[in-house]
């Protein structure tokens, strides 16, 4: 045992847990084959072997098995007793959070995050990338679309509506789906719902004209409250541009509209005991109205 580092037993729970030693390499920021020495090291040190290994695939066999039960649940521990005692862990939240929704709807809703969790600190930042917690710069995440990298948990936000949008002005000369078919149509290109799957939806063929594009949603919804045309949005990102009554859904129990899950909170399993995490995640899904969560 004194001859035994921590962090061979961590890269033998991560590929334990997540059956692969590639996605066990991307959560702890190291390569496969960093994963793969440090199992065979632990292998040496503790005289067993712990996985069966069929070329690329590897799987515990069963002194792999009893190991990762008591080393797993040993881990939980130490993480847990370390988020109780360590300051940092119960107070700040280091939370990246895709664009759009930080603009639209999260950052609007910090003073009541604060006021709901009186002590958190957060260090918030925004972008499109997928983030894949290698450096240990982030505890979570809030992406748009599934989450590319595994071995996350993962927590859908729920459905999302998505309609066209318009300033009241434009939307008295809308009364068909077919009228948006001369109107100035505003596109967001990072949206997984756009213009074409809508009016599939309401059995239109799509108009060939140019639209005016935006890289992000919350520009489209600026340029639909400004005139410039009809912005196909979720009404989560625009709920304050409707309840300011800057912004209409012209064809509200006309046309259909789109729903699905845009939006995900994910973080690795080793964050799952930090206080601020499970704090957030909880104001979270409550503020979104969403079953509460056993994090």
């Amino acid at each position: 045992m004194h001859n035994l580092p921590l962090d061979l037993l961590n890269a033998f729970e991560a590929a334990a847990r997540t059956g692969s030693f590639r996605v066990a390499g991307q959560e702890l920021g190291i390569s496969p084959s960093a994963v793969s020495h440090a199992i065979r090291k632990l292998e040496t040190l503790i005289g067993a072997s712990l996985f069966d290994r069929q070329g690329r695939r590897v799987r515990l066999n069963s002194s792999g098995e009893a190991l990762f039960r008591h080393v797993s649940e040993a881990l939980d521990q130490v993480r847990h007793g370390l988020d109780m005692v360590g300051s940092r862990s119960d107070s700040l939240l280091r939370l990246h959070c895709a664009p759009s929704l930080a603009a639209q709807w999260l950052i609007p809703r910090l003073k009541r995050l604060f006021a709901d969790l009186p002590g958190l600190k957060l260090r918030l930042s925004s972008s499109a990338d997928y983030p894949r917690f290698q450096h240990n710069d982030i505890d979570a995440d809030i992406c748009y679309g599934p989450p590319r990298q595994e071995g996350l948990v993962v927590i859908p936000l729920g459905e999302e509506v998505v309609c066209p949008l318009c300033s009241p002005e434009m939307a008295r000369g809308i009364r068909t789906s077919e009228d948006l078919l001369r109107r100035d149509l505003l596109e967001s290109d990072n949206k997984r719902v756009r213009w074409d799957a809508w009016f599939a939806a309401n059995h239109i063929e799509p108009p060939a004209s140019q639209r005016s594009r935006f890289d992000r949603s919350f520009m489209a919804i600026a340029a639909a409250v400004d005139g410039l045309g009809v912005a196909l949005e979720s009404t989560r990102l625009a709920e304050r541009e409707i309840a300011q009554g800057l912004l209409v859904a012209p064809l509200s129990g006309v046309a259909s509209d789109v729903r699905y899950v845009g939006h995900y909170l994910v973080f690795p399993p080793s964050m799952k005991f930090r206080r601020s995490v499970r704090s957030f995640a909880g104001w979270l899904t409550k503020e979104l109205d969403l079953p509460p969560l056993d994090t």
